[in-house]
């Protein structure tokens, strides 16, 4: 498991620095401009001092026969980039119609924010509660059903209808629909926490 956490660390790492180069890279000071950070807009008028690439791939939700740890992770990814979507996409764009008299038909859309709520939010989200089984002694897959169906039973967002508790799965209503998860093998999945000396070792390094 510490090779395992020491192998996603080194890439978390290289994916930030390769990141970060090519937004320096790509940015172009200007003398009396404030620079934009990535993610906004240009001005309309061109005087922004920065140029991004954005990619946006939204369409990535994952539903198969059996669905474990790596979909949720990927789901969650899918349901904030969709929510992205939404506001920058379309609330922002029919506000600024609003604003400049634009005539247009509202184009209505729903809100996933209890989705993302459900999966990562601080006290009660699936991912949390993961976090605090991991962290607690003598824990199991089973306790963590258990601790899920004991504070999630009742959200809108979540399933756990007897078949599926008979089974330790659990139901999730993402944007795109209806995903049952196995809750077999996502407490052993998590338990990636770099060990000290790996960290030490990261940090000793030259490169």
């Amino acid at each position: 498991k510490g090779l395992e956490a020491l192998m996603k660390a080194t890439y978390s790492a290289i994916f930030d620095y390769v990141v970060k180069r090519i937004n320096a890279s790509i940015t172009v000071k200007k003398k009396g401009s404030r620079s934009e950070t990535g993610g906004g807009r240009r001005s309309k008028g061109g005087n922004s001092g920065s140029a991004f690439i954005g990619v946006l791939d939204i369409f990535g939700f994952e539903s198969f026969k059996v669905n474990s740890f790596e979909q949720l992770c990927i789901n969650y990814c899918n349901e904030a980039l969709q929510q992205q979507f939404n506001l920058f996409v379309l609330k922002n764009e029919q506000d600024e119609y609003e604003q400049e008299g634009i005539k247009w038909s509202f184009i209505s859309f729903p809100d996933n924010q209890d989705a993302l709520d459900l999966i990562w939010k601080k006290g009660y989200g699936i991912l949390n509660i993961l976090d605090d089984q991991c962290r607690a002694p003598g824990t199991t897959d089973k306790t963590f059903a258990n601790d899920l169906y004991q504070k999630l039973s009742g959200k809108p967002r979540f399933e756990a209808t007897f078949r599926q508790v008979g089974a330790r799965q659990f139901g999730v209503f993402h944007y795109a629909g209806l995903v049952e998860y196995e809750t077999d093998g996502f407490v052993e999945k998590n338990r990636d926490e770099l060990p000290k000396e790996a960290s030490d070792l990261l940090l000793s390094s030259s490169i």
